[in-house]
């Protein structure tokens, strides 16, 4: 089959333009799209440990409720989609035109919080990966085990009352008998004498002050590898993509499914872990609390972080420059791809938190992610070879959410480059219709943030400060489905929204901003807001160099065709008004409010 470009038209080097730089290639239909989005239900596991650390046993109705959200506020996405078949990039790009006539500097806000609210998977996904090869390579070794009691009886005569390290234990643990604390303090020499040195090994630590601190460890080495098979593979385009996850996701999410359903039909789940519905006293707190003001910050920090899982399958409209036929194929990817993460988002953690209980939820393996595959064979009382097996599709299925991060977000720069809104550089394609210059760019901001991720701390302080992105992205596209509505009727429309989803998921926009003012500091970072809106307005340099400099004031031709304007700088009537500026006032007035009333417990 002969492949088409994406525009259908050439892309000469007319005003705002540079050269032609390939396109991307119509190869995919929905079907290819509904694989590629399939790395969306892995990410459940990424956080379920870190959402039932501070929504307690409320954290399966955490899911559920915004998966639900998600799966609404789809719709929208699927409207602005279809008017945008020469597009790629995802609702962001679509939702930027919008606000286009309003603001030039609001306009690609949309797009670079998206980015950096789906890029970061990449070094997230890649850092538990790496922690789970460590696990199987260079395990460490248990306090009980074989080997480190042999350790213990061959060295615990060195041990006396003057040795400081028994000193210091006993210091720290007033009242213990001297023996206990000699054959404590033994086993953990014992852990950390038997623990291969790869395993501890660290090339560099580097503090930025204001930022965290760069690990250039073992992870950080592993986590670099499996990024580079990564764009070894997309690098073949999306075609090969969509291929290769289909293949991924039959092996990872079939097993996955079953773990969720196995409790149910066995009589695992104990109603008492999934009644009582209450928040925890604290953070991490094994102990009840109550539904008063720190309870409900607890809540909706929990919301804040799942909607960044939950709402993810909204990729699936991506590449609707590289759908066969995106009158038909974008609604269809993006539904059924919401049905597919309605099943696991609700199975998943219902599962877990149904057999575990909710202290079972705060082991230390279930927070950080590294223990998820042991547990998943727990759910299905499994034995070591499941384990085994378990642990090898934990990290394929982190393997199929890494793709479809790369996948997608790569094209929302290269769509961001094409429209005008980021650097020229970034809208080059390769002969497999891969954009290979915005893959390059996503791969090395992510060797920066695997470093920063590469300890529990820093993994939920990027998590923490991306979704502040995509939940800005989040407010500036669910508004932008009646902005388009009121200033483009005269685009079509291949598949429109019911109005009222439109005026809903209008309503769950400043729903999921007082999630971002009331949840962004649950998560140990009180300046996490402040992080992300600093990030955020970085694409205000990067759109003044491509605007003013490289383009000389004008968007490129293609752009204003999309919206059937002209490209002579007239963006046409402004028929919302002054709608659209009360509405991000009020946005930002609901975000700042939420965040002065909403308080963590004390």
């Amino acid at each position: 089959m002969v492949e088409q470009s994406t525009t259908g038209r050439a892309t000469g080097s007319g005003v705002g333009e540079g050269p032609s730089q390939g396109s991307l290639h119509r190869t995919l239909d929905w079907r290819g799209a509904f694989w590629v989005a399939a790395g969306v239900p892995p990410l459940v596991l990424f956080s379920i440990g870190g959402i039932a650390g501070v929504a307690g046993k409320a954290a399966f109705v955490v899911w559920m409720l915004s998966m639900c959200m998600g799966f609404l506020q789809s719709f929208t996405y699927a409207e602005m989609a279809g008017m945008f078949g020469n597009k790629s990039g995802g609702a962001s790009v679509y939702g930027a035109t919008a606000w286009l006539r309003y603001s030039k500097l609001i306009a690609p806000l949309s797009v670079w919080c998206n980015w950096f609210a789906w890029s970061p998977v990449l070094s997230l996904g890649c850092a538990i990966a790496a922690g789970y090869i460590l696990n199987s390579l260079f395990p460490i070794p248990l306090a009980s085990s074989q080997p480190v009691m042999d350790w213990v009886a061959a060295n615990i005569g060195s041990y006396t009352a003057q040795t400081q390290s028994v000193i210091d234990y006993l210091t720290a643990n007033p009242g213990t008998a001297l023996d206990a604390a000699i054959q404590t303090v033994a086993q953990s020499d014992g852990v950390a004498a038997l623990t291969p040195a790869f395993r501890t090994w660290e090339a560099l630590a580097l503090k930025i002050p204001g930022l965290g601190t760069l690990h250039f460890n073992a992870t950080f080495v592993i986590g670099v590898i499996l990024m580079l098979i990564i764009f070894a593979i997309q690098h073949r385009g999306i075609s090969s993509t969509a291929k290769a996850q289909r293949v991924m996701a039959i092996i990872v999410l079939v097993p996955l499914l079953l773990v969720g359903l196995v409790p149910l039909l066995n009589g695992s789940i104990n109603t008492m872990n999934v009644t009582g519905i209450v928040p925890p006293s604290a953070a991490y707190a094994a102990t009840d609390g109550f539904w008063n003001v720190g309870g409900w910050t607890l809540f909706l920090g929990a919301m804040y972080i799942a909607a960044w899982s939950t709402y993810g399958f909204e990729t699936a409209v991506c590449y609707t420059a590289e759908f066969k036929n995106p009158e038909t194929d974008t609604f269809k990817a993006i539904f059924y791809s919401g049905l597919l993460c309605i099943v696991f988002f609700f199975l998943i953690p219902f599962a877990f938190q149904g057999v575990l209980g909710h202290e079972g939820m705060l082991a230390p393996g279930i927070v950080d992610g590294t223990g998820v595959g042991a547990a998943l064979a727990g759910l299905v009382s499994g034995g070591a070879v499941i384990t085994q097996i378990l642990v090898i599709l934990m990290i394929l299925a982190l393997f199929l959410a890494i793709m479809t991060a790369m996948a997608g977000s790569s094209r929302t720069l290269y769509q961001g480059s094409r429209d005008g809104w980021l650097p020229r550089y970034l809208g080059h394609v390769n002969e497999h219709g891969a954009p290979t210059n915005a893959m390059w760019t996503d791969l090395a901001f992510n060797v920066f943030l695997l470093a920063l991720a590469s300890d529990a701390t820093g993994y939920f302080y990027v998590l923490a400060i991306s979704n502040v992105g995509y939940l800005t992205f989040n407010f500036m596209n669910l508004n932008a489905g009646w902005i388009h509505r009121i200033d483009s009727p005269h685009l079509k429309r291949p598949w429109k929204a019911p109005t009222f989803l439109i005026g809903l998921n209008t309503c769950l926009a400043f729903v999921n901003a007082m999630f971002l003012g009331a949840g962004a500091k649950v998560w140990g970072y009180t300046g996490a807001l402040w992080s992300g809106l600093i990030f955020a307005s970085f694409i205000l340099p990067v759109f003044w160099y491509r605007h003013y400099y490289q383009d000389k004031g004008h968007f490129p031709r293609e752009a204003m065709e999309d919206l059937g304007l002209s490209d002579h700088g007239d963006l046409g009537p402004r028929r919302a008004g002054i709608l659209p500026y009360l509405a991000l006032i009020a946005g930002m007035s609901v975000v700042l409010f939420s965040n002065w009333f909403f308080q963590l417990p004390s």
